[in-house]
C-alpha cells in the first residue's frame, strides 16, 4: 500500500511538504487514542528491549536527529515502534535555515540531499516543548541533538553549544553535539581534536549527570575517527554517533544532472551505508566494550540493524528509509530483528 502512495503521491510533491504532512499524521498519532491503537500494532517484542547510557531502550533500532526537528512528533515516533527518538538538531538561538528548496530526493539510490540548516525555533522553545511531553509520558527514551547557532562566529561556538546543553541536558535522556553537519559554514571544523576538546569538555561540564555523546562525519579520514574516538573516552563522554550525512557523490545511480541540479548538501540513505559501516568499525576497536556507540547510515533493513550490531553498534538509527519504507518501517524492523532471535 505505502510503496503504491509513494509512487503516485508523496514522490511528486515537494520533499518538504512531504515531510510536514507526514509529520501532521505522526502527531495525531501522538495523543490517544491513536497512540494506543498505534503501540497496540508496533509495540516491539519484549526480548529486544536494550540496556545503554544507564537508559532502557523497547528497541535497539530508533530515529536519527533531522527527522523531529522541533520535538514536535516524538510521541508519535514512539508510538510507531522506534526504541528511541532523537529530536533536533536545536540552536541555542531560533533560525529559518537555508533557504528553499533545499531537500531533494534521489529515488533511484534510495537517498536523499538536505541542505536544512539546522531550521528550529530555538533551545528554548524545545525546552518548553519537552517539558509537556515528560508531563504525559516518560516511556519514550528521548535524545537531544544540539548544533552551533548560524549567527554566532566559530569561535564563539563553545558558549552556543553550553547554552543549549544547560537548556535541554535536564530534559533529555542523552545529549548529542553534533559538529558534523555539512549545512553550516564553519562546522565541520570543530571536529579537529584540538578545537574539539574543549568544546566538549564545557558541554560536558554544562550537561550535568546527563550521557553526553558526540557525532562525526563519515568524511573524516580513518585516523581522524580513532583520534575523536579516543578524544571521547579519554573526556569521559557515554558515547559517540557514527556517522552524519556524507558530502560525496561518488557512486550514485541517479543522473548526474539531478544531482547536480540538487546542489550542495549532506547525503543520506543507502549510498552510505558501506562507509557508515566502516566507521562503525573503525570506531569500536578504538574504544571500550561498555562504551556506547550509535551506528547510522544507509540502515533499512533488519538485517543491517543485525550487521551493525554483530560489527559492535549499541544502538542503530535511521532516518532516510523512513521516506522510502513508510510509516510500519520500525515494526517491520522490529519484527525482523525479533524472528532472528
Amino acid at each position: 500500500m505505502y510503496p503504491l502512495l509513494f509512487r503516485t503521491v508523496l514522490s511528486r510533491m515537494d520533499p518538504e511538504s512531504a515531510h510536514h504532512a507526514a509529520m501532521a499524521v505522526i502527531r495525531m498519532l501522538g495523543v490517544p487514542p491513536f497512540s494506543w491503537a498505534a503501540r497496540a500494532l508496533t509495540r516491539p517484542a519484549p526480548e529486544l528491549a536494550t540496556s545503554a547510557l544507564g537508559l532502557r531502550f523497547e528497541s535497539p533500532f530508533g530515529v536519527a536527529a533531522g527527522f523531529d526537528k522541533d520535538v514536535k512528533g516524538a510521541a508519535g515516533l514512539f508510538a510507531l515502534g522506534f526504541g528511541h527518538v532523537e529530536v533536533g538538531t536545536l540552536t541555542a538561538i531560533p533560525q529559518p535555515g537555508n533557504p528553499r528548496p533545499r531537500l531533494f530526493r534521489l529515488i533511484p539510490d534510495r537517498a536523499v540531499i538536505n541542505r536544512m540548516g539546522f531550521n528550529n525555533h530555538g533551545a528554548e522553545a524545545a525546552a518548553e516543548r519537552l517539558r509537556r511531553l515528560r508531563r504525559r509520558s516518560r516511556r519514550a527514551v528521548l535524545g537531544v541533538n544540539i548544533g552551533k547557532s548560524r549567527v554566532v562566529d566559530v569561535a564563539e561556538a563553545t558558549a552556543d553549544y553550553v547554552r543549549s546543553a544547560s537548556l535541554l541536558a535536564p530534559l533529555a535522556d542523552y545529549l548529542v553535539v553534533n559538529v558534523s553537519s555539512p549545512n553550516t559554514p564553519g562546522l565541520r571544523g570543530l571536529q579537529a581534536v584540538e578545537t574539539l576538546r574543549p568544546l566538549l569538555h564545557a558541554v560536558h561540564n554544562a550537561a550535568g549527570t546527563t550521557p553526553l555523546l558526540v557525532k562525526i562525519a563519515p568524511d573524516l579520514a580513518d585516523d581522524e575517527v580513532e583520534a575523536v574516538a579516543r578524544l571521547a573516552v579519554e573526556l569521559g563522554l557515554a558515547g559517540l554517533i557514527a556517522t552524519n550525512t556524507t558530502i560525496s557523490r561518488e557512486g550514485l545511480a541517479t543522473d548526474p544532472a539531478t544531482v547536480a541540479a540538487a546542489g550542495d548538501g549532506g547525503l543520506s540513505g543507502a549510498p552510505l551505508r558501506t562507509r557508515s559501516l566502516e566507521v562503525l568499525r573503525l570506531v569500536r576497536a578504538a574504544v571500550p566494550a561498555d562504551f556506547c556507540v550509535v551506528s547510522v547510515g544507509g540502515v533499512e533493513t533488519a538485517a543491517h540493524v543485525r550487521e551493525r550490531m554483530d560489527a559492535g553498534a549499541t544502538l542503530v538509527q535511521g532516518y532516510t528509509a523512513f521516506l522510502y519504507r513508510g510509516p510500519l518501517w520500525a515494526r517491520q524492523i522490529n519484527r525482523g530483528l525479533a524472528k532472528r532471535g
